[in-house]
């Protein structure tokens, strides 16, 4: 662009002048280069409007003197925009690295074989930039077999990061040492609550009566053909069986964590059949409320139960890319998904039959 400016200005007529035109040259390249190259292509136009002035008239012409000098002030406020955006640059990459370490941390990759299970897991987050949310899972090992811990926190931003970090940390803590389900979902209760303003306080408006994780909370045992499941206010999960779908909905689920304190009763959890080659599904409702262009909910449990059944990645990649089409690659919320296949477990008559 200088050298084709620079030629036609030169052979123009004397009462064309084009040297404005080589101002566009620095700010551009401040737009994608660094102060470097921004510097460059500023001196670079500098001079090729010196060139122009001596050509056509003389180096003290008024007209050229006030393009020379106009050039090389914005030439120099370039060469700062671009070292400012530089700069942020650099901070913008330091920020990701911490943001994804600390998914690493909160949020850790699920094992792929663990027991007599095998599992796939995936996160969608909203934002483009974003890396973690409100949305979470983990597993735990105990003497008897797996957990499962699956929930949503209410909120977005790092309040809520805060809050799934927090039941993250409890429920790895207590999940090997709380010898049933329910003493484990009501540690994670208190966990939970530990940090909430007192329910039911109006003085502070409905913050403190909004604050709750929905959770879905497993076990499954090694030994046999069951599944525990304790549900508090979260989507139920969803079991493919034998080619068939149905829902895994307990007769009495809880309020979500953070609201259990208006229970009358306590947490009692609710088994169900799982057999080899069974996939549990568990997910947030990220991905049963996102929407495509018509306004419809996106339907998980026909998806489901048109797949071809080849194991937990394979399903997930399934959901991932249909999930990602039909909402034009544009989440409203984030969203997980959690498979779990049961593979080489003994063929026990489980305890209740599977639910029709």
């Amino acid at each position: 662009m200088i050298a084709v400016v620079t030629v036609v200005d030169i052979v123009a007529p004397p009462e064309v002048h084009l040297g404005p035109f080589l101002d566009a040259a620095p700010a551009i390249t401040a737009s994608f280069a660094g102060p470097r190259m921004t510097a460059l292509v500023g001196a670079t136009a500098v001079l090729a409007q010196v060139t122009v002035a001596v050509t056509r008239t003389s180096l003290t012409d008024l007209n050229h003197t006030l393009q020379i000098i106009a050039l090389a002030l914005i030439s120099v406020l370039a060469t700062l925009f671009s070292y400012r955006r530089e700069r942020r640059e650099r901070q913008l990459v330091q920020l990701r690295s911490v943001a994804q370490a600390a998914q690493e941390v909160v949020l850790r990759p699920l094992p792929r074989r663990i027991g007599p299970l095998r599992l796939a897991s995936v996160y969608l987050a909203a934002e483009a930039e974003a890396q973690i949310g409100g949305d979470l899972y983990a597993t735990a090992r105990t003497t008897q077999g797996t957990r499962v811990l699956i929930g949503d926190v209410r909120g977005k931003g790092l309040e809520a990061i805060g809050d799934a970090a927090r039941l993250l940390g409890a429920f790895r803590a207590a999940a090997h040492r709380q010898p049933e389900l329910p003493a484990l979902v009501a540690f994670l209760e208190d966990a939970v609550s530990s940090d909430l303003d007192t329910p039911g306080d109006w003085t502070d408006g409905m913050d403190g009566l909004e604050a709750f994780t929905t959770a879905a909370i497993l076990e499954i045992p090694d030994q046999n053909a069951t599944v525990s499941l304790i549900n508090c206010g979260h989507p139920p999960p969803l079991l493919w069986a034998r080619g068939k779908v149905c829902e895994l909905e307990v007769r009495q689920p809880a309020p979500p964590l953070g609201l259990t304190g208006y229970m009358t009763t306590p947490f009692s959890k609710q088994e169900f059949t799982i057999l080899d080659g069974d996939i549990v599904l568990l997910y947030t409702d990220g991905v049963t409320e996102a929407r495509n262009s018509k306004g419809d909910f996106y339907p998980l449990a026909e998806r489901l139960a048109t797949w071809a059944g080849q194991g937990p990645d394979a399903l997930l990649r399934y959901l991932r890319n249909d999930l990602l089409a039909y909402v034009d690659r544009n989440l409203g919320d984030d969203a997980a998904l959690v498979a779990i296949e049961r593979i080489g477990a003994p063929h026990a008559v489980p305890p209740s039959p599977l639910p029709q």
